[in-house]
């Protein structure tokens, strides 16, 4: 079996959440620890952290690996969904997961696995766990994929458990009002294992104090501790944030380089530093230049992308991943502080989701270019313009992502912006 073979195996025969939506969702974690069982429970043989929240828990992973990197710690790094590559799910020190790996793997363990019927994500979190295993990783960094409770990643018992924040999201499964959805992310709480929120939010902050409780479990709320202002953005080639932080008011570190130029990283700044403190409570020893250097090559040390990701200067281009009515409303206040002539916006969503969410937010003034993504589970372009119209958003529909970029590259002028988004797949087809 060679890995080409081994993903059009996973792709075909294993229901992926992120593909197809909720055909391929499991209300419970036996799958997941059957299939570790049958691989002798790697999870149990490696340290780890874990981190869940509505938005930003990608960030927050691999910044935080790449700082662990920085102290000379051999890190494993767990996230989902990928953008082109399903090897950029598992990472050992930034390295995508062997190209050889994945097809042994899957032959050596096809035929008892199949026996479970197991989804797509439940295979990858088994997969990435024996890995790590195998890599004699120290600590790794895992992702929870969507809510936290009932998440394939939830049979591990970390060092930290963290939720970076909670916003509308997968309300299908996980609830339809913030209190319920915290209510599902508060289940990576484990007993006696600190609990790091990265911020706080009146109306769910008790909802984690009452899980801690329960569960003996410290809890903190890093942005009391910590804060972020922005200096500066910095780079010709590249947006990139330039930021002081504060600790308990006081100033913390001077001039923290972030290669990741959307504002909203602030807010996910803060969370890393408060997940840095706590480690440091267990004896972790990370110092202010570990910090300093792990975020400015957090990027190219561990392929992040898509966020607010500049694809060209001229004319600027622009694509993020966010996708939610939080992550939307940071994306478009963010082009507001943006200069240009005119906006193009290449877009397109889920069908799984109310588009109305998103819709109601987006500029008025600007060219649309809808378009679906190469996944099943994406929304029709020609829906998604009826839809919009209904907002007063105007443009026309494409039948792919590609055909909808080029018509936008064509459009726009050198002084003008393109932004890519709605979708993480819609991002994956243009980074």
């Amino acid at each position: 079996m060679s890995y080409k073979e081994a993903v059009e195996y996973m792709n075909a025969q294993l229901p992926m959440f992120h593909r197809v939506g909720a055909a391929a969702y499991k209300a419970n974690l036996d799958n997941t620890l059957a299939l570790c069982s049958i691989l002798g429970d790697p999870q149990n043989n490696f340290k780890c952290i874990h981190i869940a929240g509505t938005n930003g828990k990608g960030s927050v992973a691999h910044m935080i690996s790449s700082i662990l990197q920085q102290k000379g710690v051999r890190v494993g790094l767990y996230t989902s969904p990928h953008l082109k590559d399903f090897r950029e799910r598992i990472r050992v020190n930034g390295k995508k997961i062997s190209k050889a790996y994945v097809p042994s793997f899957i032959s050596k363990h096809m035929e008892e696995f199949e026996t479970l019927s197991p989804s797509f994500f439940e295979l990858s979190v088994a997969m990435a766990f024996q890995y790590f295993r195998e890599q004699h990783v120290h600590v790794a960094i895992v992702e929870v994929g969507m809510g936290g409770r009932l998440d394939s990643t939830n049979i591990i018992t970390p060092l930290l458990s963290v939720i970076t924040n909670i916003s509308l999201d997968h309300m299908q499964f996980l609830g339809d009002t913030p209190v319920k959805i915290a209510q599902e992310k508060a289940g990576i709480i484990k007993p006696g294992v600190p609990i790091l929120i990265g911020e706080r939010q009146d109306a769910i902050d008790a909802v984690f104090k009452k899980q801690a409780r329960q569960m003996k479990s410290e809890i903190t709320f890093a942005s009391d501790h910590f804060s972020v202002v922005k200096i500066r953005n910095w780079g010709r080639k590249a947006i990139h944030l330039n930021v002081d932080a504060f600790k308990d008011e006081a100033i913390f570190i001077k001039k923290i380089p972030c290669p990741l130029g959307g504002d909203y990283q602030m807010k996910n700044l803060v969370t890393v530093l408060g997940i840095c403190d706590e480690l440091n409570k267990q004896d972790f020893g990370i110092t202010e230049e570990h910090i300093k250097k792990g975020i400015r090559y957090s990027a190219v040390r561990t392929g992040l992308k898509g966020r607010w990701q500049v694809l060209n200067l001229k004319p600027l281009t622009i694509c993020d991943t966010g996708h939610n009515e939080a992550g939307i409303l940071e994306v478009v206040s963010q082009i507001e502080n943006v200069t240009y002539d005119k906006l193009h916006f290449v877009f397109g969503t889920v069908s799984d989701k109310d588009p109305g969410l998103i819709l109601k937010h987006l500029p008025v003034k600007a060219t649309y270019y809808f378009c679906k993504a190469d996944i099943p589970r994406g929304m029709d372009a020609d829906s998604l313009k009826l839809n919009a119209e209904e907002y007063k958003l105007k443009g026309k529909s494409f039948k792919s992502v590609e055909k909808a970029y080029e018509a936008a590259k064509l459009s726009a002028g050198p002084d003008d912006l393109i932004f890519v988004g709605g979708s993480t797949f819609v991002v994956g087809e243009v980074v």
